[in-house]
């Protein structure tokens, strides 16, 4: 295998530690993702050396003490994505706030994996020897496709209770089972999870629901009791008669969505959200998403995608300035995307869409969505005041060359100048 960059680096951060008499192995998730013959994204060291040495080591300038009371320096790479975190062994205090540790304490490796969240994330690896270190029963775990706690579950999930979103997200993503004593302790805390920060808990949703087994991610997530703390208002659809058979739909529809998209794959998850009608629906997306501290953009992209679920419908019929003006929207992918999934869960016909699809595709741009012909200068020239005529006058004109009555800019004035003598 040839390796990246960050592997090359990580191993460079290894050998300069071993050389200054330091004791240095890869940490984690990248030796569970070695063990899966899976290239990892980024790249934990674990080192006996401390804050200090390992800054003096690398110099100040190429390290971070990002989190140097808790022992984690990050070592800077020559590009961004080959930064290494370096942590000194530790065991850990009491966590007083669900989160962090009041205190932690320099000691070995045997220790430092004692205090980890599941073993398939408890193991180190020496990649200059190619040698696990294995405390905590991680590999035979790994080769069994088991998620399990180290030590005892419930004191796992109570240090940090974002472990209890982690334990379905790896069961999901790698497709393992979930240990029962794990599990258990995962639906016994379930109600505490929104103690973790709104950010993390959307962080985690994100993860889960951009790989394809978001379908199996989020069935976990309600079968322990967590979606229904993270997302409450989704709870009638497993909860009501009136609405029994939209949560079998929702998660149909996840597994057929076919998206990169987490936007698209979240709003394919509240598309049926109960409300009392279509505005109550997407006000309600809009508080979940605020709630969830989304950014501007993926909150207008949610939102959009739920609100514009029918708009494909009788396509073929449309007029072309409706069609058109729809289809150029720079998001109209992600929306075949979620109406595909729809349509199919529900085993409604995919003409309609298809249709688009192939407008879409062989419409030249400068057709599909051409520069305007006129614009608000041309009104002022005209000697039109700026205010709600305004925009209603342009846009008739603009209807009309999207329905390719008009052509030229002469077209367009001799157009508005008849709009405004009626």
């Amino acid at each position: 295998m040839k390796h990246t960059d960050p592997y090359i680096t990580a191993v460079e951060v290894v050998r300069r530690l071993r050389d200054a008499g330091f004791q240095a192995l890869w940490a984690g998730g990248c030796v569970r993702d070695l063990l899966l013959q899976k290239e990892p994204k980024d790249f934990d060291v674990a080192t006996n050396a401390l804050p200090e040495e390992v800054r003096t080591l690398f110099g100040k300038r190429h390290t971070l003490a990002v989190g140097a009371s808790f022992g984690v320096i990050i070592v800077r790479g020559h590009q961004p994505d080959c930064d290494v975190e370096v942590a000194t062994f530790r065991s850990e205090g009491p966590y007083l706030d669900g989160r962090r540790p009041e205190h932690v304490k320099f000691t070995t490796a045997e220790e430092d994996a004692q205090r980890r969240d599941f073993t398939i994330n408890g193991m180190f690896y020496d990649p200059i020897n190619d040698s696990i270190f294995d405390y905590v029963g991680g590999k035979a775990d790994l080769n069994q496709h088991i998620i399990r706690a180290i030590g005892n579950p419930l004191e796992r999930m109570q240090e940090d209770k974002l472990r209890l979103l982690r334990a379905i997200r790896f069961a999901a993503t790698l497709h393992f089972q979930l240990e029962e004593t794990t599990r258990q302790a995962v639906q016994t805390m379930a109600d505490q999870i929104n103690v973790v920060s709104p950010e993390r808990i959307a962080d985690e949703l994100r993860k889960m629901l951009v790989h394809p087994s978001r379908s199996q991610a989020i069935a976990l997530v309600h079968e322990t009791g967590l979606l229904k703390q993270i997302l409450p208002e989704l709870a009638p659809l497993w909860e009501s008669t009136e609405h029994q058979n939209l949560w079998p739909l929702t998660l149909d529809r996840l597994k057929r969505v076919n998206t990169h998209s987490f936007e698209t794959a979240f709003a394919t998850l509240l598309l049926d959200l109960p409300a009392a009608g279509p505005d109550a629906r997407l006000e309600e997306l809009y508080e979940i998403c605020k709630r969830l501290r989304f950014s501007n953009q993926s909150l207008n992209l949610v939102h959009w995608l739920v609100q514009q679920r029918n708009s494909l419908e009788k396509a073929p019929n449309m007029k072309l300035s409706q069609l058109k003006r729809l289809l150029a929207h720079a998001d109209c992918p992600h929306l075949f995307e979620l109406v595909a999934a729809d349509l199919s869960s529900r085993n409604l016909p995919l003409d309609d869409l298809e249709f688009c699809r192939q407008y879409r595709d062989h419409t030249p741009r400068e057709v599909l969505n051409p520069s305007p012909l006129i614009s608000g200068n041309d009104l002022i020239d005209l000697g039109i005041k700026t205010g709600p005529q305004f925009k209603k006058l342009l846009t008739q004109v603009q209807d009309a060359q999207l329905e390719e009555q008009i052509h030229t800019q002469d077209e367009a004035l001799a157009l508005l100048r008849r709009i405004l003598q009626k």
